[in-house]
Order: C-alpha cells, then sequence, then structure tokens
C-alpha cells in the first residue's frame, strides 16, 4: 500500500465550512477522511455525500454503542451514504458487531472496524471503569480485538503502540487504523498511547489517522507531505 492510501485525514471541526476549506486546500493530496461525532452532528449526512462525490473515501467514526438492531440500521445508512469504513465499540460485546458485520454485507466495499481502547486511556483509567484482569491497555486490546475478529469485524482501531502485538493476533489480512500518531518532536496531543507515522506503519497498522498537525497547519499540504514522507521507505 502507498504512503497516500495510509493516511486519513481527521476534520475534527463543528462546521462544514471549515472543513470543506482544509478539503479543497489538500486537493489531490489526500483521498481519505474520517468524519466524527461533532463534524456529523454540525454537517449532516450530506457532507459524506459531497465528499464521496469529489472521489475522497470516508471513515465513519461513530463508535457506535447501541443495541444490535439500532447499530445495524446506523451501519445500513453509512453504506447507503458510501462510507468506506465505519466504527463499532467492541466493548458492546459480540452482538452489536456482529450485527454491524451483517449489515453491511450490503454494502460492497464498506468495512467495520472495531475501537478497542481509545488512545486517551490509561491503565488507571480501566481500572476507573471496572475491568477487572487488565494489567495493561495492551491486554484489553487484544482481549477485544480478538472478540472483534470472532464477530467478523474487518479490523480494528487502536494506537501506535499496539499495532505490533495486534498484527500477531489478527494476522496478515486485518485493517489495524491507528489515531494517535505524531511527527518526530511534535505534540500527541491528548493521546496517551501515541507514536509516529512510520512506526505504526513499521509495527503492523494499515492506516494512519493525523489531525491537527494537518488540518490546523499554516500549510496543510505541507503538513500532510511531512506525513507521507515519514511513511516513505
Amino acid at each position: 500500500m502507498e504512503p497516500t492510501s495510509r493516511i486519513i485525514v481527521a476534520l475534527d471541526f463543528d462546521n462544514r465550512r471549515a472543513a470543506e476549506e482544509v478539503v479543497d486546500r489538500l486537493g489531490a493530496e489526500c483521498r481519505f477522511y474520517k468524519v466524527g461525532l461533532e463534524l456529523l452532528t454540525a454537517a449532516g449526512p450530506d457532507l459524506i455525500e459531497h465528499l464521496v462525490a469529489k472521489g475522497k473515501e470516508v471513515f465513519l467514526d461513530l463508535k457506535l454503542f447501541e443495541i444490535p438492531n439500532s447499530v445495524a440500521g446506523a451501519v445500513r445508512v453509512a453504506g447507503s451514504l458510501g462510507v468506506s469504513m465505519v466504527t463499532v465499540h467492541s466493548m458492546g460485546g459480540t452482538g452489536i458487531m456482529s450485527a454491524a458485520v451483517a449489515a453491511a454485507r450490503d454494502f460492497l466495499g464498506l468495512r467495520v472496524l472495531a475501537l478497542t481502547v481509545v488512545t486517551s486511556m490509561t491503565r488507571s483509567d480501566l481500572a476507573d471503569i471496572g475491568v477487572a484482569g487488565a494489567t495493561s491497555t495492551e491486554e484489553q486490546v487484544l482481549r477485544l480485538a480478538r472478540l472483534a475478529e470472532g464477530a467478523g469485524c474487518h479490523g480494528v482501531v487502536a494506537s501506535p503502540q499496539e499495532a505490533e502485538p495486534l498484527r500477531g493476533v489478527l494476522g496478515a489480512g486485518a485493517l489495524i487504523v491507528t489515531p494517535g500518531v505524531a511527527l518526530p518532536g511534535a505534540s500527541s496531543g491528548e493521546h496517551a498511547r501515541s507514536g509516529t507515522p512510520r512506526c505504526a506503519v513499521s509495527a503492523g497498522a494499515t492506516h494512519v489517522v493525523v489531525g491537527r498537525a494537518v488540518t490546523r497547519a499554516a500549510d496543510p499540504v505541507a503538513a500532510l507531505r511531512l506525513v507521507r514522507a515519514d511513511l516513505e521507505p
């Protein structure tokens, strides 16, 4: 997979105009965008259809965590919008993930990813919510990844630090999408478990998600090219 195909730019904005300005500035430099709850709530599904019409792939990061029937309905809507990836929360269990996978089968190219442990969480956070027996975030990530694999998910979302053990558990065909990447020397922001794009991909990640480092840069194109250069052999 070439570096450009591995990079997903997160459109973490609270309005459509700001998101579209970044997309227009990046132009052909970026093929893949992440739309999360904030932007979807602000701009609605029309923005997703607009991105797809422009030839972009969309990673719809909803972290779905509801009863299986509701999750399946949301996945079907995502598929009808032309989304390429949609996330479900693995802590919802096998029923939720299986329902999402079944709903996605009607849409060629729609892949269901299971969120394992968000990149801002640490071992103490897991203890706070009563995750017993998880001696580390990595152990919990791998436990949830195995559950997702059993439910038929196409891959997982986890931090760069878990990419290598995840690849060992999930094998060669699974997608591993890693938020929390930062260029060497740059701030990791709110991500407690971060890593560079190169380290993430070398460890087994198929995709890296970059946000403010590109979208808030004075020159987003130059910033994106730095990320791509870090991924090149």
